[in-house]
């Protein structure tokens, strides 16, 4: 268990060095602040004791002169004493304010860089981490409280330094009243330091425990508060069951920190009593010293003020070493985050072994993780350049894992896949993704412009307005988009001012717009990219997207059969495996699947 406390520390030194590269000048600033800090109050209580000592002589011989005699004769010393004091008391002040402002502008910089931290790792993560909800729930845990962590760690660390030297010159001073005094002042502190650490893994583990149940929070905040789901919420009049359940997780995790509060507090004040008996304790052998004639009435000020200060200032002491073990525990779920073992994409190359063979999957097959059974197998299919493939089955077939794999989204699990002759693994990532433009079901709805939304499909193309009006006409987005207040530099969504919401319809176009910003991709794929346009729309679109395409490889899923039928080839999934494969005319010639899911179909148009 002590090694366990022990080893957690081991953070610390990685937080200094991440506020000394956020900001060297304002480390520096920190480090000499706290020195100077830790140095004032031995000095404030030492000028108090030359003060009293001060007026205790000018008492004795100044009975009976005028203020103005006393304040000009016997009083003096005292007088510069007092002034002394003042100046001390200032720099105290200004010493602790320019803390405060050095703090606070090293907080918005480390939380912003900490931030891109996070940011850049979750861009480093593949699509199966993003579906992994323990690596999901490292990822909140490190994004809510680790931002502001570091910081208040290396915080706690300056103010153990400056705690530190205020303690050596506090000791130096009540050492020579007793040796005695200075085990007391060590030793009271003690146990509220030991149950301060007891409690504070106790909140790291709750903490840690219920992340699952605070993202479910936050995503009941997301339902109950935003557009995208407010039409469904209202109308089946969903608000007051999910709130409901919103309230009973509230109340299950307030009850374990109502528990851990009233006992962290209960013990808490039971052995802060301690300290306040050893410190009375002091106060009157202190004070029997000073009536005995032991010690001056000014040493006897000067010991009690060191006594009293050098107790709170221990206690702070340990209690940000606490505060310290209780920040080591947090910033575990940040690096442990940023640690992440990420399988690095090694591939560099740009070109095939066989150009133009276009894209080959043999014996393809790929398992979920936890998954009992294969989402596919045994996937053997290869589509030339210039050559038009479908896919079609029923939802959960394994279409939509298939488009994953072509785009290495994810690696297969058996078999491989190759693009001109050299397996996706081989290739540069970068070199791969350029050769793919790509229209999900799930597609993106950025809350951005019209523009920047198609952009997106080509970020070395990003605010190039000629392009993004290119790839509209091709998506036929063009005659809508003219028709918005600012046309391409139309806010999108309703997040901020002035944004405009679109119909599904439009929003597919902005999608398939997007995937043509890619004029340099041999491979489009389109993943029911037209679900929710007229049939009018659908046809135009796809006798466009044909002649525009003569020479590129395409993969088509869709549920109209209207549109696949334009296919060279029709593969036909079911389980997780090709069932059948061919034409249009052969497919329905063979009297099977494909031709008793047409069949019915077309009897819906009858």
């Amino acid at each position: 268990m002590l090694a366990e406390k022990i080893g957690v520390f081991r953070y610390g030194g990685r937080a200094i060095r991440l506020v000394w590269l956020t900001s060297r000048g304002l480390a520096v600033a920190l480090f000499v602040l706290s020195l100077v800090g830790g140095v004032l109050p031995a000095a404030v209580a030492w000028v108090g004791k030359l003060i009293v000592d001060a007026v205790v002589d000018a008492m004795a011989r100044g009975s009976g002169l005028s203020l103005s005699e006393v304040a000009l004769g016997v009083g003096r010393p005292a007088l510069y004493y007092v002034a002394l004091e003042a100046l001390l008391v200032a720099l105290i002040a200004a010493n602790q304010r320019a803390l405060s402002v050095v703090s606070s502008l090293l907080r918005a910089l480390l939380g912003q860089r900490v931030n891109v931290m996070i940011l850049d790792k979750a861009m480093e993560l593949s699509l199966p981490h993003f579906e992994d909800s323990e690596l999901y729930d490292r990822m909140t845990r490190a994004r809510r409280e680790a931002s502001s962590r570091p910081l208040s760690l290396v915080m706690k660390t300056f103010g153990l330094v400056q705690a530190g030297i205020a303690l050596i010159s506090f000791g130096g001073l009540l050492l020579a009243f007793s040796g005695l005094a200075v085990l007391i002042l060590a030793l009271a502190a003690v146990p509220a330091f030991l149950v301060e650490t007891r409690f504070s893994g106790e909140a790291f583990r709750l903490f840690k425990w219920r992340t699952p149940e605070t993202r479910q929070q936050m995503y009941l905040e997301t339902v109950l508060a935003r557009e995208d789901f407010a039409k469904e919420v209202q109308l089946y009049g969903l608000g007051p069951r999910l709130l409901s359940r919103y309230q009973e997780i509230f109340e299950t995790l307030f009850a374990e920190d109502r528990k851990l509060t009233l006992r962290r507090g209960g013990w808490g004040y039971v052995l802060g009593l301690l300290s306040t008996l050893s410190f009375y304790g002091a106060y009157a052998w202190i004070a029997l010293s000073a009536m005995g004639g032991r010690i001056s009435l000014g040493e006897m000020t000067m010991y009690l003020l060191v006594f009293k200060q050098g107790q709170s200032t221990l206690a702070s002491a340990l209690t940000a070493l606490g505060g310290m073990y209780d920040d080591n525990l947090y910033l575990s779920n940040l690096y442990g985050f940023l640690d992440e073992t990420v399988a690095p994409q090694s591939g560099t190359a740009t070109v095939g072994d066989q150009p133009g063979d276009g894209i080959r999957f043999e014996g393809v097959g790929f398992t979920y993780p936890d998954a009992e059974r294969p989402a596919v197998s045994d996937i053997d299919l290869h589509l030339r350049p210039g050559q038009k493939m479908a896919l079609v089955g029923e939802n959960g077939s394994g279409k939509t894992t298939l488009i994953k794999l072509m785009t290495r989204l994810y690696e297969p699990t058996q078999g491989r896949i190759t693009l001109d002759g050299l397996e996706l693994s081989a290739w540069d990532p970068t070199a791969l993704r350029a050769r793919i433009g790509v229209i999900f079901q799930d597609f993106a709805r950025y809350q951005m412009t019209v523009g920047e939304n198609i952009g997106a499909g080509d970020v070395r193309a990003f605010d190039d307005a000629a392009r993004w009006k290119a790839a509209a006409e091709k998506g036929l987005a063009d005659p809508f988009i003219t028709e918005l207040p600012q046309a391409y530099e139309t806010q999108l969504g309703r997040w901020f001012k002035g944004g405009r919401e679109l119909s599904i319809g439009q929003w597919q176009k902005i999608a398939l717009s997007r995937a043509f910003m890619r004029t340099q991709a041999d491979i489009l794929v389109l993943d029911e990219p037209t679900a929710s346009m007229d049939a009018a729309a659908e046809m135009q679109i796809f006798e466009r997207f044909r002649a525009m395409t003569q020479d590129q490889m395409a993969v088509l899923i869709s549920h109209r059969f209207s549109t696949v039928r334009m296919a060279d080839q029709i593969v036909v999934l079911g389980g997780g495996r090709i069932l059948e494969r061919g034409s249009h005319s052969e497919l329905v010639a063979q009297s099977g699947h494909y031709a008793h899911l047409f069949s019915l179909q077309a009897a819906g148009y009858q």
